[in-house]
């Protein structure tokens, strides 16, 4: 709930929401800010849902499938909500299963199976298999975060699935509740389904003709596992049925050894169809992974992630992943492969980390693949289809001039061992549906002259339901619609999906969008608007990984809450619907929406879809508030450099009265802020009153030199860094002077929507820093967050005063100069315990690599802690963000505190210091002062 608004509960609801309340222990929610969470997945598609149910138990489920039958509602069963395809969304109850049915049940390493939830999500059960040298086949790129129910769903596969196959390969059983509110236990035994058997028999001539014809002929329902050569196996043909035959309930998935020794061989070629002509020759060296990416998604990630490992030669590559049972055996293939396959160029990986970098471009390649190399949006619809792999080259010929003949464009990627293909269109879904319709239709008919399926791993969904009639005879059309119906007579189910298909133009997103107006916004280069940028969100989920093993930091609350309202994604679904003028910026849905982001900005680094959550939260601040009273802390927290100005002409009087603790929680409480928060102290002689004392401290003569920017927090807080930094820079001989005029880069206004404010400020700093800046020289901020206003938020705030772009140049972390400085070397920290708390928009702007050189070099024994500290600027410190500010800080930083008692914490920002002393007992040090 949103720090002082929130309706009531049950007001304003319908009665049947109430009366599904009443029958469930799980939560029900039909708000208009959880609709619209959950009004989309990854897909073109939008479809609101009447509510949404977050079921607890079996029971939960039964009861919400009979209310929903009762009531003439459809039922949507959903997991992480990552399907391109438009398979998670309905009109009625959506079922999330990610939230509360996430156990693993069982897991028996000897008979090398597990039962699991279906909301369990398939990283988790690698992490639980792996100990015991085992591992579930298939790996979807979203991995991460996508489940098992949802896998099951679209028979997900994976790059190595070419090994260990689909998701119906590994399904040995499962226990469902279908629409007829029965439960039903499917194997391999027909009689699980009354008339499954009739209709099998009746059906046999049409399933052993036109299903089943190659390994990714995911379109449609897999009834070919139904034949009695097939093992009669009702398990594996529900798996790929989009949630339209029944709710699952739980999974036994059998398990597969992990590969003893892995070796990857990048293998170049002049074009990803050239690759896909190849695909025999590498097939024959019996890989576990045949993946194939093309040179312009890889400049698009170099240009997104700053570089990629070193490829070979080519314009497309195929990553081959080889398993032995030694390392020398798998490079010995490796070797083999490389001499008998016909690329132009070849490389053998050895090394796990670049080995890792390149196969996170192809794990990022669905939301990378989101803009088109000249920079248009470009979005799933024709995402997955496949062909078999011996026909693969001449297919990717033909599509590329289809793409040309529709005059769309798009990044390509996929499975090449499989023969599926990923691509991402900038189709005219928002001005021109009709040209989208069409370019869907020529696709659908061209893949299935070439003997392919509409589908080869995300399902049908309402992208390519309505085209299963290009592609099947009216006989298969008839066979799915009867054995839907054995399941779900009454078409409760997923509606509109396989089974009497919606329009594949129906229910899209983008259409009828307006443009938001600037009124005083940010810029947005490269989308334009608030309404363009917004719609970045794909909904591929990375926002709900739980990345700090990999040292990510999306999204921190969202990994304290497990709740889809706090996800990246979550907000950006509220915030389409702001813009489209479903919701008005003011209303408490979008409230309660933006209310626990931190602003951390770790989603414009870590989404691939380029998401900044932190500046369009400033911006609908901005727009709220334009003109109307603001929250307390707003004036206080949102203008607090001006207020430490006055409170450090007297700090001994303002650290006093901070003592008290009766006047400190009073005055907490009336500016709106929690009253179990310290205030920090001040320095009794703030850093530009020891600087005018010391005039003479100029360094080095000679050239422009280093202007150091003495950030408010520095200078009256902690001054001591900022002396410790100057002599620093000396010590390299350059010559180095503080900003000695008191400007502000405007931090805390943007953090709280006060752009006009912030505006004043950095014009201000402009004319402060632009001579400087003009005559070549650098500056070097210490606050982290200062440093990336300046570097990022600077040139968007003011894009068309040609100082800005200049100055955001200039700017660089100490670290950044230090590490650039020729012969400079850091003090010997040999064995020093350093634990480090990178700082969240340091991450997301300036990188923390040169920070690790440095300590690496200075022989530090550093552990990084991954994840925002919690505090996050005025985030932690507003009345009732107490609680999920040291949830926060419980999911890295406090553990690695306990753990490392001995260490010396670094962290170079003034809220993660905070957040340390106030929550751990531990005092932290800047960088400048451990390298001083």
């Amino acid at each position: 709930m949103a720090r002082g608004v929130g309706p009531v509960a049950g007001v304003g609801e319908p009665a049947w929401v109430r009366g599904l309340r009443e029958v469930l222990d799980g939560e029900v929610d039909a708000s208009p800010r959880r609709r619209a969470e959950y009004s989309s997945d990854a897909s073109n598609y939008r479809v609101p849902p009447a509510a949404v149910v977050f079921p607890r138990s079996d029971a939960d489920v039964a009861a919400a499938l009979g209310f929903a039958r009762a009531e003439g509602l459809s039922i949507t069963a959903r997991g992480a909500g990552t399907s391109v395809a438009g398979n998670a969304i309905g009109p009625g109850l959506v079922l999330d299963f990610s939230r509360h049915l996430n156990a693993i049940l069982e897991l028996d390493p000897a008979a090398g199976v597990a039962r699991v939830q279906p909301g369990v999500v398939q990283a988790a059960l690698q992490r639980r298999a792996a100990p015991h040298g085992l591992r579930l086949g298939p790996d979807p790129s979203t991995q991460d975060r996508c489940t098992l129910g949802g896998m099951i769903g679209n028979n997900a596969c994976g790059p190595r699935a070419v090994a260990w196959g689909r998701t119906s390969g590994a399904v040995r059983q499962v226990r469902i509740i279908d629409g007829t509110g029965s439960e039903r236990v499917l194997g391999n035994d027909l009689a699980a389904v009354p008339g499954l058997p009739e209709f099998t028999r009746s059906r046999l001539a049409t399933v052993r003709t036109e299903l089943g014809r190659f390994g990714r002929q995911a379109s449609g329902y897999a009834l070919e596992h139904l034949l009695p050569e097939q093992g009669s196996a009702v398990a594996k043909a529900f798996v790929g049925t989009e949630g339209t035959c029944g709710l699952l309930l739980d999974a036994t998935v059998g398990l597969v050894p992990l590969p003893r020794a892995t070796v990857l061989v990048v293998l170049g070629y002049p074009d990803m169809a050239t690759a896909a002509d190849d695909v025999a020759t590498v097939l024959a060296a019996a890989p576990i992974a045949v993946e194939g990416i093309d040179a312009r998604l890889v400049d698009t990630v170099r240009a997104h992630r700053g570089s990629v490992p070193e490829l070979p030669r080519g314009g497309g590559w195929m990553f081959v992943e080889l398993a032995a049972e030694t390392g020398d055996e798998a490079r010995a293939r490796a070797v083999e492969l490389c001499r008998t396959a016909h690329a132009q160029d070849s490389r053998i990986v050895i090394d796990a980390r670049d080995a890792a970098r390149l196969w996170r471009i192809r794990a990022d390649g669905a939301g990378l693949a989101g803009r088109t190399p000249d920079g248009r949006p470009a979005w799933p619809g024709w995402e997955d289809a496949a062909v078999p792999p011996e026909r693969l080259g001449a297919y990717l010929r033909e599509f590329g001039e289809l793409m040309r003949d529709h005059g769309v464009d798009g990044l390509l990627y996929g499975h090449l061992g499989d023969g599926c293909i990923h691509v991402r269109l900038d189709l005219p879904i928002a001005v021109a549906p009709s040209r989208f319709r069409s370019f869907l239709f020529d696709a659908a008919d061209q893949v299935v002259r070439f003997g392919g399926s509409l589908s080869g791993e995300h399902g049908d969904g309402r992208a390519r339901s309505e085209l299963l009639a290009r592609m099947y005879s009216p006989a298969v059309l008839a066979a799915f619609a009867e054995f839907k119906a054995l399941f779900d007579p009454n078409d409760l189910l997923n509606p509109g999906v396989l089974v009497r298909p919606r329009p594949v133009d129906a229910d899209l997103r983008l259409p009828g969008v307006p443009i938001w107006p600037a009124a005083g916004g940010f810029a947005y280069p490269g989308d334009g608007d608030l309404a363009t940028a917004v719609h970045r969100c794909v909904g591929i989920g990375k926002c709900r990984a739980d990345s700090r093993g990999s040292g990510g930091v999306m999204c921190p609350s969202f990994l304290a809450t497990a709740d889809e309202k706090d996800s990246t994604r979550g907000r950006a679904r509220v915030l389409q619907e702001v813009v489209r003028g479903e919701l008005d910026p003011r209303s408490v849905a979008v409230a309660e929406s933006l209310d626990l982001c931190l602003s951390c900005k770790a989603c414009r680094s870590e989404c691939p879809a380029g998401i900044d959550m932190a500046t369009y939260k400033s911006e609908v601040l901005h727009h709220r508030y334009a003109g109307r009273l603001r929250p307390r802390d707003h004036y206080v927290l949102g203008r607090l450099p001006s207020w430490l100005a006055a409170a450090s002409r007297l700090p001994r009087v303002a650290n006093a009265l901070a003592a008290n603790s009766f006047l400190r929680r009073w005055g907490l409480r009336a500016a709106g802020m929690d009253a179990r928060r310290e205030i920090p102290v001040l320095a009794d002689r703030t850093f530009r009153q020891q600087w005018a004392s010391r005039a003479d401290r100029t360094g080095p003569p000679g050239g422009p030199g280093v202007l150091l920017w003495v950030d408010t927090f520095t200078d009256t807080f902690d001054p001591d860094i900022a002396w410790a930094a100057i002599e620093l820079i000396e010590s390299t001989g350059v010559r180095v002077r503080p900003v000695e005029r008191r400007v502000c880069c405007g931090l805390t206004w943007i953090s709280t929507g006060q752009l006009d404010g912030a505006r004043k400020r950095l014009r201000a700093t402009l004319t402060e820093l632009d001579g400087h800046v003009r005559a070549g020289g650098t500056v070097i901020g210490l606050e982290p967050s200062c440093t990336a206003v300046l570097r990022s938020d600077l040139p968007e705030l003011l894009p068309d005063d040609p100082r800005a772009a200049p100055t955001a140049a200039a700017v660089r972390t100490l670290a950044e100069f230090l590490d650039a400085q020729p012969g400079w070397q850091p003090p010997d920290r040999t064995g020093t315990s350093v634990v480090v708390q990178p700082h969240c928009h340091q991450h997301a702007t300036a990188g923390f690599d040169a920070d690790r050189r440095i300590l690496a070099r200075a022989g530090a024994e550093v552990t990084e802690i991954a994840g925002c500290c919690g505090l996050a600027g005025n985030f932690g410190m507003q009345a009732g963000h107490y609680d999920i500010s040291a949830a926060v800080a419980e999911n890295g930083l406090l553990p690695a505190l306990r753990d490392h008692g001995d260490a010396v914490l670094l962290a170079d920002g003034f809220s993660c210091r905070t957040q340390a002393l106030q929550l751990g007992g531990r005092t932290g040090t800047h960088l400048a002062q451990f390298l001083h």
